[in-house]
């Protein structure tokens, strides 16, 4: 009983990182700055100015889709994906802003909105990579 008692009361500094050859030893641990934590802050998001549009109707033309997204910020393209040998929309698109931060409000705005009796999926578009895996940046969605 009195060893668990002497054992609570111990403090253990963390390890130094071992070197080759070397044996482990215990340091003690560098203090902390008030405004620095422990573990580094999460990598933010690379900016991105096009969104990915899906859930396109098939009436749906770069006008109709420029007047959708307009109202959010000065859009500077907009790109409908169309089928080679039926020329018929296949269903998703682009749309590209002048800047990330309208291109998030209109992306927090439309996505899931109707747009010529079809709700719309928006995300931000991933860049185009030939030959190499896509990687797809996982976002924490704590709320």
């Amino acid at each position: 009983m009195a060893a668990r008692a002497l054992l609570s009361g111990l403090r253990l500094a963390p390890l130094s990182r071992q070197r080759p050859g070397r044996s482990l030893s215990a340091a003690a641990a560098p203090p902390l700055d008030e405004d620095e934590s422990p573990h580094p802050p999460p990598p933010t998001p690379p900016s991105n100015s096009k969104l990915f549009v899906a859930g396109l109707s098939w009436a749906a033309d770069e006008r109709s889709l420029t007047d959708a997204f307009s109202s959010f910020g000065a859009v500077t393209e907009v790109r409908i994906m169309y089928d080679k040998n039926s020329g018929r929309s296949r269903g998703f698109g682009f749309v590209h802003f002048s800047n990330d931060y309208e291109a998030k409000c209109a992306k927090d705005a439309m996505d899931g909105k109707v747009m010529l009796g079809r709700p719309l999926r928006i995300s931000f578009a991933l860049d185009k990579v030939r030959g190499a895996p896509v990687i797809v940046p996982r976002l924490s969605t704590v709320k």
